[in-house]
């Protein structure tokens, strides 16, 4: 038994992405330990300002949150594609809660921190409103780039699996129920 967190990055409140992370959750409960975050309901200040020159305290829901990451031994992120990447309070859970000493140490003398979230796998679940080929081949996979590379890889979680929904503002019934589905064999087949 994995314990799997699912993160809802969207911050609207009806949105596909939180029905297709209800819909990973919802499955993956019945083999695994789950939980799962949206980020529309953390209260917490977005931006942080100082950047890493002074601490900035960390709000209950973000303590919260890094309870979770700590605890879970897979990931699953759930995002919109929003102007090429995550949505801004996601990014700034990101910049809140993966701080020095959390998810990276820095040692003197090397030129590359210690990663203190090995151990970890994650997966990425992305919608968007262009068509996938496009977004990842012409226009750079930004979302990839920026989660997997500077955000997971840095602080040791492996990225196993990406998966793309889109073009989302032209999608039917029938093509939103099947997303739904891969989400359910997605969530059947874990790979941690």
């Amino acid at each position: 038994m994995t314990k799997v967190l699912v993160i809802n990055a969207n911050p609207k409140a009806s949105s596909l992405c939180q029905s297709l992370a209800d819909q990973y959750a919802a499955v993956a409960t019945g083999q695994h330990d789950v939980e799962q975050i949206n980020i529309r309901d953390l209260d917490f200040k977005v931006s942080l300002d100082e950047g890493y020159d002074s601490v900035m305290p960390l709000e209950p829901d973000l303590v919260a949150l890094q309870k979770k990451i700590q605890w879970a031994e897979h990931l699953v992120i759930v995002s919109p594609v929003w102007w090429g990447t995550i949505p801004a309070k996601f990014k700034g859970a990101l910049d809140r809660t993966f701080l020095p000493g959390f998810a990276f140490k820095y040692i003197e003398g090397k030129s590359t921190p210690e990663k203190l979230l090995k151990g970890r796998t994650s997966e990425l679940i992305i919608t968007l409103d262009s068509p996938p080929f496009w977004y990842r081949y012409i226009q750079g996979d930004v979302i990839y780039k920026h989660l997997k590379h500077t955000v997971l890889s840095f602080t040791g979680i492996k990225n196993t699996s990406s998966t793309y929904f889109g073009p989302v503002i032209s999608a039917d019934p029938n093509k939103r129920e099947a997303w739904l589905k891969k989400v359910a064999q997605l969530a059947n087949h874990i790979r941690s």
